[in-house]
């Protein structure tokens, strides 16, 4: 033990109780304490290191109090609206960053030999309130800190992840990852999307951009939640024995369980799981009450950042509806970067489970399949990134509205224009009034329906006849 420092540097319970008496400090009170200026270089996770810990800064691929097997990680959450989906105001503001991933190393290890499992597997959190009243983030108060170890049900997720990653990269498919690719542990993009942020990899001459292990912002959402603030958790489990995780995935287990069904229309579905006929997301409830869940959402899928979708396939095998997302502000949307951007950003992140359903020759909707989908990360920076750039510079340009009759129509991307995504109305009803809750305000001061991306019905169906699933 070195008994210069007031913790044992041997002991992961006094590591933590030394953290606990920063708890309701800012870091400037941190950096004042230790009688020292703050010269504006370094995360806020380094005044942690340096001036409290005492300890120097390294990259090492050992934990950060290797003799206790602890790793520092500091990370901000934020308030949030409360609502009856939200019913605790606060959520991680982003995903924790963890080591990079090392393609030619990688590929050599197993999940229990493995860096990352090496260095992340007691994590020591410090979350800080990220504060949008404060211009400084040195006034950023330190809320809680504590010893975190992934629950065994969740751990064994994460291997799964890993498993995922690391095959990837084995395909020589390094330069494809997608955090939608996994559940709980993502593959984050690290650095700028620069020549010099992409790396080699083993099976492939193609280089890919530097990723990092990551939890994801979900998952990390779901710790601050019920294990930091110590709150009951809010969904419930698919898994009540993680027994069932140690030879097949939860993917597997989920699709597995509803195949029991496929075949059954909805109106019988609905009457067996005593779900309402006329309720709005009836077919997702159904879905969740196959899987033993009774609430709207299963904590594994919040976790995971995965969205429920369902798909209707005609009797004739098209689908009608176009896939929406979130209704986007004009002027706001025009001052993001592709890279973080919030279209971007969702696609990267989410992955979702379609529940596909088809009409029959008597208009009956039947189940059909599930699936587990997330957009490939080549279709992302291709296609997808075209219509977002083709709309930002619209927009900047002014956007063109042409009366038709009783209709307004606008330039903005349509679905003919991109075989992946386009931009239409996101409001029910059209308005061009100011101030009326379904329009929005152009960058040139006029007003008109509210916007959102959308991805093609065609494209989806394609992307469901890919696995072979529809008739």
């Amino acid at each position: 033990m070195n008994n210069t420092l007031p913790y044992d540097e041997y002991s992961p319970k006094s590591i933590e109780s030394y953290a606990k008496q920063i708890e309701g400090l800012t870091f400037r009170e941190i950096l004042t304490d230790a009688h020292e200026e703050y010269k504006g270089k370094g995360g806020l996770g380094q005044i942690i290191e340096k001036y409290h810990f005492m300890y120097e800064l390294n990259s090492d691929k050992e934990p950060d109090f290797n003799n206790a097997g602890v790793e520092l990680k500091v990370t901000p959450y934020k308030r949030i609206k409360k609502t009856k989906k939200n019913p605790i105001p606060y959520s991680a503001k982003e995903r924790l960053v963890m080591n990079v991933i090392n393609f030619e190393e990688i590929v050599n290890e197993s999940f229990s030999t493995s860096s990352f499992l090496h260095k992340n597997s007691l994590l020591l959190l410090l979350f800080y309130l990220h504060d949008y009243d404060k211009a400084d983030r040195l006034d950023f108060i330190i809320k809680y800190a504590q010893l975190f170890q992934y629950p065994k049900e969740d751990f064994q997720i994460i291997e799964q992840d890993w498993n995922k990653i690391v095959n990837k990269i084995r395909e020589g498919k390094a330069h494809e990852l997608s955090e939608g690719d996994t559940m709980y542990l993502g593959a984050c993009t690290k650095g700028s999307r620069k020549e010099d942020n992409y790396r080699k990899q083993p099976y492939s001459d193609t280089k890919a951009q530097q990723r990092a292990f990551s939890l994801k912002n979900s998952y990390m959402t779901h710790i601050l939640r019920n294990y930091i603030l110590e709150k009951k958790q809010t969904y419930e489990p698919i898994i009540k024995d993680s027994s069932i995780l140690e030879h097949q995935t939860l993917e597997t287990y989920v699709e597995n369980k509803i195949s029991k069904y496929y075949g059954r229309d909805i109106e019988s579905l609905c009457s067996e799981f005593n779900v309402s006929i006329h309720a709005k997301d009836k077919t997702s409830k159904v879905a969740l009450k196959i899987l033993g869940v009774n609430s709207n959402s299963a904590e594994e899928f919040k976790k995971a950042n995965i969205e429920i979708k369902t798909i209707r396939i005609e009797s004739n095998g098209i689908i009608k509806q176009h896939m929406s997302f979130p209704a986007f502000e004009f002027k706001s949307l025009i001052n993001e970067t592709w890279e973080n951007s919030n279209f971007r950003c969702k696609l990267n992140e989410t992955k979702f489970f379609f529940i596909i359903y088809r009409f029959d020759n008597t208009q009956k909707l039947i189940l059909e399949k599930t699936m587990f989908w997330n957009m490939p990360v080549n279709i992302i920076e291709t296609e997808v990134r075209q219509v977002w750039l083709k709309t930002i510079e619209t927009i900047k340009n002014g956007v063109i509205l042409t009366k038709r009759k009783t209709k307004v129509f606008n330039n903005l991307p349509s679905a003919s224009d991109n075989n992946v995504c386009h931009v239409r109305p996101h409001a029910s009803k059209a308005s061009y009034e100011p101030f009326n809750k379904n329009a929005d305000e152009l960058p040139d001061g006029r007003w008109m329906t509210k916007q959102c991306f959308w991805l093609n019905n065609n494209f989806i169906l394609n992307q469901i006849n890919k696995t072979g699933l529809t008739k």
